[in-house]
């Protein structure tokens, strides 16, 4: 019931931004968007499957300027989030992938945010504008051969305390399913 209540949501949600992106209002972020999804169509990879083992790299650069190793995820809840600036649904997801990395973090919860933006410098602004405590890291090149982004945005993948997929998924998620998350603890 929750996944066909998810597709008509999709469905809608594509039917209506489809309709209200006006050819004169197009702009950068539809440019930005197509390029992106042209380049998924030649080099998409699909959403990890539930239960496969996912490998996290070994250090990760951090927008703040640290690092985050992967000895320091071991044991942990891991929410992997690709996401960009530009993306409405990345925004709206955002503000609740935060509550749930500050109320779970303590439990052992770590939400990654892998920003797919063509430019870093766009990223660290719209972290402090909107309030992102969570790491997020820019998916460089080097990077992203070590965690390829899967077609779609938001994507959400939830890497379990064992290392291996837990949840996949590609698009916008309700906010309670985000709070789901949660039960993987």
């Amino acid at each position: 019931m929750q996944e066909q209540r998810r597709n008509h949501f999709k469905a809608f949600v594509a039917g209506v931004t489809a309709a209200m992106l006006a050819p004169a209002v197009r702009g950068q972020a539809i440019t930005q968007a197509a390029a992106i999804r042209a380049g998924e169509q030649k080099n998409s990879v699909s959403l990890p499957g539930v239960g496969s083992a996912l490998a996290l790299p070994s250090r990760v650069a951090l927008m703040n300027g640290e690092e985050l190793h992967a000895r320091d995820l071991q044991g942990k809840l891991v929410v992997l989030e690709y996401w960009a600036t530009w993306c409405p649904f990345c925004a709206r997801q955002m503000p609740h992938l935060e509550e749930l990395y500050t109320k779970q973090r303590g439990q052992g919860l770590v939400v990654l945010g892998l920003s797919v933006d063509r430019e870093a410098a766009v990223v660290p602004a719209y972290i402090k504008k909107h309030g992102v405590s969570f790491p997020v890291a820019w998916l460089s090149a080097e990077l992203s051969r070590q965690l390829p982004k899967p077609a779609g945005l938001p994507v959400t993948i939830v890497i379990g305390r064992d290392g291996r997929v837990m949840m996949a998924e590609a698009g916008e998620m309700f906010p309670e399913d985000i709070a789901g998350i949660a039960k993987f603890l």
